[in-house]
């Protein structure tokens, strides 16, 4: 079963709440895409591979790595062509021409934020400019491949959104781990989506109208160093949680305000009794959002409470 939302919002002599909740059926909420520069790592355009990568910022190098005894740091990420169809290790579903590579070392990361650079830009171009919005819930997803160049069990990966604090450290808001193991990548030729998920905004969260940032980081540790990862089609999606807000009260006419993704139809509900089961509620309205805010209003209001549930219909 999909997830839905229920919300009820109340009225007690003239007092309105708001109780969120989440219950199963059949559909979940419309989503906006947010484009990530580079995304699918498309850029710079290579006939085999290249260590550059457009949009993204590579992590420091750490002074425990020593570059002369193989790879340099920056060697340890880059882009690369897919294989052609016929090709033993062409990758099924790649999204577009190329991916990118990531080597099981220690801290070995790609971010983008609104202040990273890539390796063609000295000063911040701030083309990823989103935010994280009150009221919005946010959902990155990537594409990874585990398991390349005799990866080790138990390698690790993490993915993160982040935002930044006022001395520009970066502050973890959500994150996802992803361990290798041939029960999760059978093989190397299939990316598996991987997706960390940001509940919705509140406007005392710290993170609340700060610069989105997205941050694929190597957590391997190194007695499990070695392989590497493939990485593809990075993702962020936004949706506006259903929310009842800007309750008025006037004349004996008791008026809220329906705020969701567009073009959502919703039943409303209200009752006297905030314990009652859904059945015995009383159906007052269908609204369909077609702008992403709807008005409902209720007249007259006889009652010294009264409590109000939105359920998103099919």
């Amino acid at each position: 079963m999909k997830k839905h939302r229920r919300l009820r919002f109340w009225r007690d002599d003239r007092v309105w709440g708001l109780v969120l909740g989440t219950w199963s059926v059949s559909r979940v909420l419309q989503a906006g895409p947010i484009s990530i520069p580079n995304g699918s790592f498309e850029s710079p355009a290579t006939v085999f591979v290249n260590t550059y990568i457009a949009s993204w910022q590579k992590s420091a190098k750490p002074d425990w790595y020593v570059e002369s005894g193989g790879y340099t740091w920056g060697q340890l990420t880059g882009v690369f062509k897919n294989t052609p169809t016929n090709s033993t290790d062409h990758i099924d579903n790649c999204d577009g021409n190329q991916a990118a590579w990531m080597f099981a070392v220690p801290e070995v990361a790609l971010f983008q934020d609104y202040n990273s650079v890539d390796w063609s830009n000295a000063t911040p171009t701030h083309a990823f400019n989103a935010t994280f919005d009150v009221g919005k819930s946010y959902h990155l997803t990537v594409g990874v491949i585990g398991g390349g160049g005799n990866m080790l069990e138990g390698a690790s990966l993490e993915l993160s959104l982040y935002y930044r604090d006022a001395a520009s450290n970066m502050v973890t808001v959500a994150a996802t781990d992803i361990s290798n193991s041939t029960a999760i990548f059978s093989n190397t030729t299939h990316l598996i989506d991987f997706t960390v998920d940001v509940p919705a905004v509140k406007a005392a969260d710290a993170w609340a109208g700060q610069n989105i940032g997205a941050q694929l980081l190597s957590t391997v540790s190194s007695n499990l160093e070695g392989g590497y990862w493939d990485l593809d089609n990075v993702r962020l999606m936004a949706v506006q949680e259903p929310s009842l807000v800007a309750p008025t009260w006037t004349n004996g006419q008791f008026q809220f305000t329906l705020r969701s993704e567009p073009g959502l139809s919703f039943e409303i509900l209200g009752a006297t009794n905030l314990a009652l089961p859904l059945s015995n509620w009383t159906s007052l309205a269908t609204l369909t959002n077609t702008t992403g805010d709807v008005s409902f209003l209720e007249t007259p209001v006889n009652f010294n409470r009264r409590f109000y549930l939105a359920r998103q219909l099919p």
